[in-house]
């Protein structure tokens, strides 16, 4: 992938983690009392395991889905539904924040227009961030006749700034009250220490192919004792909590992935620090490009550099940059693949079209200094009314060969 800078969208799987997939596609169904069931079913328990180690948890607490998003609506329905089922007053309160990933607000506003919540949504500051007082004074204890808060769902990292939010002092402020809290951690664990117990947490969302795993699967950890529902009833696995016949393959991949990214994290986030850096410096001396995050490189992940363009058109923007050999996500990230309009822009009162430049495991000097090239050649270009064909043999020197 020579230019590839999208790898908040998806990250190209490990060779090391494809060969954990291949060995373990053709098993038996891993609920089955036989030999070979048995057997699958000690790659699910070992990838269990390896998922427990890293993100601070128990194997218990860890249940397989199809990926983020699923883990996402799991812990955001499972747990307002769980919470109904014990007796909670409908609606019951939810507070999450303006700038989370669709998998988290498009339930809870689901879950509002049906009846089952009443939900608070929390602006960010201008960098993305989400300051935990202002989520803290929108929290209930029901001593003022209101229904109380069932969950508080805020982000690790904002998939799109970058922005890092302090969900461990919110975790500790919430502990207390008995409130739970849930973090969509998709965008974390390949940059961040990453901990249930750390952030004092009930409930994390993660995706393997964001990490140097496959696409097709992901974790929700959802604490033991946690009261939750599930979203699809059927073989009662995982607790109940995801029936279905365990994808042996992408499981044991997923613990691999995730083992792995632990293991080179530190290395990684200094590297990707290293590179970040190089293509902020480089877009810096491009008229009318602005980073958009926090200014603050500790509140931002190392892998994530978000601009502003001023003067081009989002869609004429992403075609430049994909003739030119350079993938990359302008407009709204993990969308339906169109440059649309990103709430998280919105919330956080920026302008100009947001252009979204991703870093990984793959990344290098080469393919950061040729996306400065093209974004020097084609900003000016399509600020001046030209069109974006022509621009595939810019090189790494911003001139064409």
């Amino acid at each position: 992938m020579d230019g590839y800078l999208d790898h908040a969208a998806t990250t190209p799987p490990r060779p090391e983690v494809l060969d954990v997939l291949g060995r373990w596609m053709g098993s038996a169904n891993a609920s089955a009392r036989h030999l070979a069931g048995q057997e699958a079913r000690r790659a699910v328990e070992h990838a269990r395991e390896q998922v427990a180690g890293a993100l601070g948890c128990a194997p218990h607490d860890v249940v397989f889905t199809s990926g983020g998003s699923e883990a996402d609506n799991l812990a955001v329905k499972g747990i307002v539904w769980g919470a109904l089922a014990d007796g909670r007053p409908r609606p019951a309160h939810v507070v999450t924040t303006a700038v989370e990933h669709a998998a988290v607000l498009e339930p809870a506003r689901w879950l509002a227009a049906r009846g089952d919540v009443e939900l608070d949504v929390v602006a960010p500051r201008p960098d993305g961030t989400v300051a935990v007082d202002d989520v803290l004074a929108r929290v209930r204890d029901g001593s003022d006749g209101r229904a109380p808060t069932v969950l508080v769902s805020v982000m690790g990292a904002n998939n799109e700034v970058g922005a890092i939010n302090d969900v461990a002092r919110l975790g500790a402020a919430l502990r207390p009250h008995g409130i739970p809290l849930h973090v969509d951690a998709v965008q974390c664990v390949a940059t961040l220490d990453v901990s249930l117990a750390d952030w004092q947490a009930d409930a994390l969302a993660v995706s393997a192919h964001k990490l140097g795993g496959p696409q097709g699967v992901g974790v929700a950890v959802l604490r033991r004792g946690l009261a939750a529902e599930p979203l699809a009833h059927g073989g009662g696995q995982d607790r109940g909590l995801r029936s279905g016949t365990f994808a042996v393959g992408l499981i044991a991949a997923c613990g691999a992935a995730l083992e792995r990214a632990v293991t080179e994290r530190a290395a990684l986030r200094a590297r990707l620090t290293t590179l970040s850096d190089r293509l902020a410096d480089g877009l810096a001396g491009i008229e009318g490009i602005r980073r958009s995050g926090p200014a603050d490189a500790s509140a931002r992940l190392a892998s994530h550099v978000h601009v502003m363009v001023d003067g081009v058109d989002a869609e004429a923007l992403a075609l430049g940059l994909d003739t030119a050999g350079v993938a990359a996500s302008a407009g709204s990230a993990c969308s339906s693949g169109a440059a649309t309009a990103s709430h998280v822009v919105a919330a956080c009162g920026l302008t100009g079209t947001p252009l979204r430049l991703s870093l990984g495991w793959t990344s290098d000097e080469e393919v950061v200094d040729h996306a400065v090239a093209v974004l020097g050649a084609l900003v000016p270009r399509l600020r001046a009314g030209g069109d974006v064909f022509g621009l595939a043999a810019v090189g790494a020197a911003g001139t064409a060969r």
